[in-house]
C-alpha cells in the first residue's frame, strides 16, 4: 500500500513540474490561446463534450444563410449597434474569414461587422439562433440594436472565446418578421488571427420548436442562490437576474459557476388542454443534473449519481409527463428548475424548450437523436 501511495504521490509530482516547465516556457499570449492543465489531463472526456455539443448543432437548420459579404468598420463606437446607423461607406469584408486575409493584416483590436436580412422569410411558430461561427477573440452581438449574446470579456479583463461556436437564442419580439433586420457584431482581437474566422454563419430554426404548444425559449429568472422554498409558485422571484434558455450560463455572464443554481419561468397557457389528452415539458439538455417543478410540484428528475468525468447526465434529454389537472387553464403557471452542475459549462442548454403533446412528443424526441 505504501508502494502505491509513493508511486501516484511521484507521478502527481512529475505531471505538475512539467506542466510548470511547460508553463514557464510559453509568452503569456500562447497560454491564452493553449488547453487549459485539466483539458489535457481529460482530454478524452473533453472531446465526448465537444461531440455532444455538436449533435445538439445538428438538430437545428439554416433558414437565412450569412456565408456572404458583410458591411465591416474599424472602430469601438457603440451607436454602431443602433439598426438606423448607415454603414453604406463601411467596407466589405467576406465572413467567415480572418480580417488579416482580407486586407487587414497584422491588425489586433476592435471592429464592427454589420449585415442586414429579410425577417418575411422566417416563421413566427418556431425557436430562432443568430449562429455566427468562431470569433477570435471577443464579441458582443447585436439584433435590431439589442443585446442578443456575448463571449469573452473585452479588455481591460480580457478573456478569450476564440474557441466558442456562437449560437445565440433570438426570441420572436426582438424581429422584425415584416421586412428588415440588422445584425451588429462588436469584436476584440488580442493578437494573431481576427474576426468572424470559421463557421457556417445564418440564422437557424430550432428542430422541433414547430411542434410545441406552448414555447418557452427566451428569458427565464435566475439566481445561484439554493433554496428549497425557491420551487414554490408564489415565490417573489423579481430581483433574480435574467438569463436566456437555452444556452449555457458561462455565456452569460456566470464563467465559473460550478454547484447549485435555479431557473424560473412564470407564464399563462398560449393553449387550451384538453382533459382527454396528455402533455409533456421539455428542456431540452440540461449540465449536468436537475430536479424539476411545476407549479410547486415535482415533475421530474435527472441524475444518473455518476461523478465528473463520468456522468452522461448532461446527454440526456429532458421530457417530463404533466399530471393531468396541474396546468392552469386561466392564470399564472410556474416552472422551477433546481440545477447542479459539476465542471465546464452549466445550465439549460440546448432546446426544445416548451409543451408538447402526447401526438408530438414521439416525433420531437426522434428528430432530437
Amino acid at each position: 500500500m505504501m508502494k502505491s501511495t509513493t508511486k501516484i504521490t511521484l507521478a502527481v509530482f512529475l505531471i505538475v513540474l512539467h506542466w510548470a516547465s511547460y508553463s514557464s516556457a510559453q509568452s503569456e499570449e500562447d497560454r491564452e490561446k493553449e488547453p487549459g492543465f485539466w483539458e489535457l489531463i481529460f482530454n478524452d472526456f473533453f472531446d465526448d463534450h465537444e461531440q455532444v455539443v455538436h449533435n445538439n448543432f445538428k438538430n437545428h437548420y439554416r433558414v437565412i444563410d450569412l456565408e456572404k459579404q458583410w458591411k465591416f468598420q474599424i472602430g469601438t463606437n457603440n451607436r454602431w449597434a443602433e439598426p438606423r446607423h448607415d454603414d453604406q461607406s463601411w467596407v466589405n469584408i467576406k465572413v467567415p474569414g480572418d480580417w488579416e486575409n482580407d486586407g487587414f493584416h497584422g491588425y489586433d483590436g476592435f471592429a464592427w461587422y454589420r449585415i442586414h436580412f429579410d425577417g418575411r422569410i422566417l416563421r413566427q411558430n418556431e425557436a430562432h439562433y443568430l449562429v455566427l461561427g468562431f470569433i477570435d477573440d471577443v464579441d458582443e452581438t447585436f439584433l435590431n440594436g439589442t443585446l442578443v449574446g456575448k463571449t469573452g470579456d473585452f479588455p481591460p479583463r480580457f478573456r478569450t472565446g476564440y474557441d466558442s461556436n456562437r449560437e445565440y437564442f433570438i426570441g420572436n419580439e426582438l424581429i422584425n418578421f415584416d421586412g428588415d433586420n440588422v445584425i451588429a457584431v462588436k469584436v476584440y482581437d488580442e493578437y494573431k488571427n481576427g474576426g468572424i474566422v470559421k463557421g457556417e454563419p445564418g440564422i437557424y430554426v430550432s428542430g422541433g420548436s414547430e411542434q410545441l404548444l406552448q414555447n418557452l425559449y427566451g428569458p427565464w429568472k435566475f439566481t445561484k442562490s439554493n433554496r428549497r422554498v425557491f420551487s414554490e409558485p408564489d415565490l417573489d422571484d423579481d430581483n433574480w437576474d435574467i438569463v436566456l434558455v437555452p444556452s449555457y450560463w458561462d455565456n452569460q455572464g456566470y464563467r465559473s459557476l460550478d454547484g447549485t443554481a435555479w431557473y424560473r419561468k412564470t407564464f399563462e397557457l398560449s393553449f387550451t388542454p384538453e382533459e382527454s389528452e396528455n402533455y409533456y415539458l421539455t428542456l431540452g439538455r440540461i449540465d449536468d443534473f436537475d430536479i424539476t417543478y411545476l407549479n410547486g410540484q415535482k415533475i421530474g428528475e435527472t441524475d444518473d449519481g455518476r461523478d465528473f468525468g463520468q456522468s452522461g447526465s448532461y446527454q440526456t434529454l429532458r421530457v417530463y409527463s404533466i399530471p393531468n389537472g396541474l396546468l392552469n387553464e386561466k392564470g399564472k403557471n410556474t416552472i422551477a428548475v433546481k440545477v447542479i452542475d459539476m465542471g465546464l459549462e452549466g445550465g439549460i442548454y440546448s432546446g426544445p424548450i416548451g409543451i408538447v403533446s402526447e401526438e408530438e412528443v414521439t416525433r420531437m424526441i426522434r428528430n432530437r437523436k
